[in-house]
């Protein structure tokens, strides 16, 4: 026997450890620090994301954003002044937990309602605008939010200026039943009158713009625009394919095939958004010029 083998026959293997990094080198790659896509699975840095108004820089995927997210890439900066921040919703039918749910999205999303409202202006033209935040009870449609969005659309008549809203909602909130369905024709009304006193109205759905908000002033707009890929619908896809027995296309209920069937006057990538809203608002002044360009 070979002087070697003795030191290594019957000797036990060794066992192989995996090593747990401690808590501290965890900690070196900051949480949130890198966001991946939906759509095309690419990993970026969310600073970059967010430098891109939250647009992927690969596919172009539009992440939703919040409203103060919303008012940072839109209006100039320090211009917006808020209107009826203090409104907050009751529960008029006594709906079991409502309050304390209230309560939780206020704390969660650091605004009072699925709605923020106020005035401001894009690139110097005055406009009073509304933003709905799905992060708010999935931005859905109670009394307060109706009401809001008929005291902007009033100011926005008081001072002769453009209205603007961003929708994005899973339709009315049912815990106000009846109550949060009449937001839609209290919005409708106050809309017709701006109209008819010759305001211009702006309505730009986001994903998900859905059930009394996209019937109501969600489809009321002079100019009714869409972010690709949007969901805009009133009732859900199976529901529609259950009423009529039939299948649906694919693309059903997305911003791309209401523009191909004429609910929308143009899709307009979030990027572009500021630079083609300004084009109109130069358009609608006196002496303005049509100078829409097609993406």
């Amino acid at each position: 026997m070979a002087l070697k083998d003795l030191f290594t026959k019957n000797q036990p293997k060794k066992k192989k450890y995996a090593t747990i990094p401690k808590e501290t080198v965890k900690n070196d790659v900051p949480e949130g620090i890198m966001t991946k896509c939906p759509s095309c699975k690419k990993i970026m840095y969310t600073k970059e994301l967010l430098k891109n108004s939250k647009v992927c820089l690969s596919c172009g995927f539009h992440f939703q954003m919040t409203a103060q997210e919303r008012i940072d890439s839109f209006i100039d900066e320090g211009s917006f002044v808020e209107l009826n921040e203090e409104m907050v919703s009751v529960n008029p039918l006594n709906f079991p937990d409502y309050l304390e749910k209230l309560e939780k999205d206020r704390q969660k999303s650091k605004i009072n309602e699925a709605v923020v409202t106020g005035m401001g202006s894009v690139n110097g033209h005055k406009i009073v605008v509304a933003i709905m935040d799905a992060s708010f009870r999935m931005g859905s449609m109670g009394s307060v939010v109706g009401e809001k969005i008929t005291r902007a659309i009033e100011k926005a008549d008081e001072l002769s200026i453009p209205f603007v809203i961003f929708t994005a909602s899973g339709g009315a909130r049912m815990q106000e039943g009846a109550l949060s369905l009449m937001q839609m024709a209290k919005t409708s009304v106050a809309l017709k009158r701006f109209s008819h006193n010759g305001g211009l109205i702006i309505s730009i759905m986001t994903h998900p713009t859905t059930g009394g908000v996209s019937a109501s002033f969600a489809s009321l707009g002079d100019y009714n625009f869409a972010e690709p890929g949007a969901l805009i619908a009133f009732a859900g896809r199976r529901v529609i394919e259950q009423s009529i027995r039939e299948e649906l296309p694919e693309d059903f209920q997305t911003a791309e095939f209401l523009l191909k069937h004429g609910q929308l006057d143009a899709i307009i990538t979030r990027t572009d958004l500021v630079d083609q809203i300004t084009n109109l608002l130069e358009i609608h002044q006196p002496g303005g010029e049509l100078e829409w360009q097609e993406n």
